[in-house]
């Protein structure tokens, strides 16, 4: 029997090298999707905004030294994260491994005081959407619309408080 190889969730900057494929994937990826050049897309927003000190972090997956999945979120509001780049590595797909990563972002907004998640994905992204309504997102959209009439396709989350540990319930 062996072991599935160990997964090991890292914060990095948008400058770091590993995260290079994840944006030259994604942006390939996009631009085969919606016919034109979607990379520029992905520099939209100054890289500062997915760092600590802005509110927001870039997480990675990193299997074996290589990073195979990861996604960041950004301010969006004083209560609200929003959610961009979720990505999974072409050949690590089917793993489980975007569903993972949102869990991770999740879980690093809620420690940032973030309340509620945001996010937007695209009308020819079929298996984000399933990935969003999966782990539980509201889509704040008519479902039953094609997707194409509505233009980027918006979610939310609203997230739990977190658990205080040794502290006397008061009634």
């Amino acid at each position: 029997m062996t072991s599935a190889p160990e997964l090991t969730v890292i914060e990095v900057p948008v400058s770091d090298a590993r995260v290079e494929p994840l944006l030259r994937e994604l942006g390939d990826e996009y631009s085969r999707r919606y016919g034109r050049d979607a990379h520029a897309e992905l520099a939209r927003y100054p890289d500062e905004e997915f760092t600590a000190p802005y509110g927001g972090v870039l997480l990675l997956l990193v299997e074996n030294g290589e990073p195979v999945a990861g996604g960041a979120f950004r301010r969006y509001d004083g209560n609200t994260a929003e959610l961009k780049r979720i990505w999974t590595h072409s050949a690590h797909r089917r793993r489980g491994l975007a569903r993972r990563v949102v869990a991770e972002l999740e879980g690093a907004a809620s420690a940032r005081g973030y309340r509620r998640v945001y996010l937007t994905t695209g009308p020819r992204q079929p298996e984000a959407r399933g990935l969003y309504l999966a782990t539980g997102y509201t889509p704040l959209f008519d479902t039953e619309a094609d997707p194409e009439t509505i233009g980027p396709l918006p979610f939310e989350k609203h997230l739990a408080e977190p658990q205080r540990t040794g502290e006397a319930a008061t009634l």
